[in-house]
């Protein structure tokens, strides 16, 4: 039976709890609450559930090193679990969508975020799915602290709704051609 897998990228602990490069873990704790999962499991550096949905065999997943090493544990899932690059979705922030867009991609650069250059580093393609979710810019704050603040109340009300539409299209992707996926939601939110 084929395996997939839909990784949420972010940094663990308690103070990164919130902040703009968590949106990838927020997504998966939604999908979690979804499918009533309460009980996660940890291997290979990573917190993850899985479940059989749509006659596959899926495996959600939260690196827990830092966000700039995720590729770690993803490539070591992928090597245990024999999990082909076609079958793995990504899910991360973005600095250069807007609060409340969403853009999926089937591949391509980076981009400039640390996770997807380790993911891209462990596993030698960009040729993986990808759920990119817009944080914004702010120019006047360095990148890093930026992407590393807190969401304030306009921003988690913003990125609700994105979040659950992340959601919907990571498990719609279960069954669904990606390109379908792209034309439906690579659109924005309007505020």
């Amino acid at each position: 039976m084929k395996i997939k897998l839909i990784v949420g990228l972010g940094n663990p602990g308690k103070e990164y709890k919130n902040t703009r490069h968590n949106i990838g873990f927020m997504v998966i704790d939604e999908i979690a609450k979804r499918l009533e999962i309460f009980k996660w499991k940890s291997r290979d550096g990573a917190e993850y559930f899985d479940c059989y949905l749509d006659l596959a065999h899926v495996i959600f997943m939260k690196p827990q090193e830092y966000i700039n090493l995720s590729g770690n544990a993803i490539s070591k899932f992928v090597k245990y679990f024999d999990i082909k690059t076609e079958d793995i979705l990504i899910i991360s922030d973005d600095l250069d969508l807007p609060v409340g867009s969403i853009k999926l991609k089937e591949k391509g650069s980076s981009g400039g975020h640390n996770g997807l250059k380790s993911i891209e580093k462990n596993l030698g393609t960009n040729e993986y799915k990808r759920i990119k979710i817009g944080i914004s810019n702010n120019k006047q704050i360095d990148a890093k602290d930026y992407v590393l603040g807190k969401l304030n109340q306009t921003e988690q009300r913003h990125l609700k709704p994105v979040i659950d539409m992340a959601a919907d299209a990571a498990l719609a992707s279960l069954h669904t051609p990606f390109n379908s996926l792209m034309s439906k939601y690579n659109t924005k939110i309007k505020n």
